[in-house]
């Protein structure tokens, strides 16, 4: 028996097989799922329907393009998410590229401490990225004016595409932090906290691929977010603070919030039950 050719197309298991075998092999941590993804990308299906057909033929275009994005995977570490040009984050289907780091689940934290903020409030999401944050937050709690902002234009022009795709109105502006913002009732922020001495220990998918302004903040991780809360402290309007940080700089962070003003500082867990993110308000005059 004669294995299949190119033009009479491959069976979908084996071309899966075959693709998980590669991804194994170069260390990747979930094989399995990363090649269902991309087979189920270049064929255009929903990943569930690698199970209910499982006749479907890989064949045509569709093999070399299967084969470019296992490469990328298994050879140049590429994340998936990069390769596929999306990814899910709570309601909805985000655009990503090399622009924007890879929205996390733990940042979804950011918007579901947010979900409580009274009727019409004013919200930045400082950093914003592809935009997941202010877009899901506005996608949920659409009474809320929300803006994103970020000091890099190529990710406030992706989070922009987002916007228009999912029709979401998200203001943007160009903004170093709070500089020149305006006013807002609330901040959220997934800031870079990443300790340079740690880029060694960061898998070849983020330190190759990801963006290294939305990940390093100097020698303990602090930078961005010691930079954040000092610009708060002149911004008493600001009542409500949600803010992602590292493992085991809850403390520190908690300190810093105290110092500009904050008197209710409580931390969310992840699902690893890190302390992930620091909800401050202010309920002084």
């Amino acid at each position: 028996m004669h294995a299949p050719t190119d033009t009479a197309g491959t069976p979908a298991r084996d071309a899966l097989d075959g693709a998980i075998t590669a991804i194994a092999a170069a260390g990747c941590e979930s094989p399995r799922l990363d090649a269902e993804l991309l087979l189920a990308h270049v064929l255009d299906v929903g990943r569930e329907q690698l199970l209910t057909q499982p006749d479907m033929i890989v064949a045509g275009p569709a093999v070399r393009a299967l084969q470019d994005a296992v490469r990328r995977r298994a050879i140049e570490r590429e994340p998936v998410a990069y390769i596929v040009g999306r990814r899910g984050f709570r309601r909805l289907q985000l655009a990503v590229d090399r622009r924007a780091l890879i929205p996390r689940p733990e940042t979804e934290l950011l918007v579901e401490v947010a979900l409580g903020l009274g009727a019409s409030a004013r919200v930045l999401d400082v950093g914003t990225g592809c935009g997941a944050v202010a877009l899901a937050l506005k996608d949920e709690r659409p009474d809320l004016h929300v803006c994103g902002s970020d000091l890099s234009e190529p990710a406030l022009e992706l989070a922009g595409a987002n916007a228009r795709a999912l029709q979401l109105d998200v203001k943007l502006l160009h903004a170093d932090l709070l500089s020149d913002v305006g006013e807002y009732d609330a901040v959220l922020c997934n800031p870079p906290y990443v300790r340079e001495s740690e880029r060694a220990q960061l898998a070849p998918e983020i330190v190759r691929h990801e963006p290294p302004e939305a990940l390093f903040a100097g020698p303990d991780g602090l930078a961005t977010i010691r930079a954040l809360l000092q610009a708060l402290a002149d911004l008493p309007g600001v009542r409500f603070l949600a803010l992602e940080v590292g493992a085991g700089q809850a403390p520190a962070v908690a300190e810093l919030a105290s110092a500009a003003g904050f008197d209710a500082i409580r931390f969310e867990r992840d699902l690893a039950r890190i302390q992930r993110v620091m909800i401050a308000e202010r309920h002084g005059e």
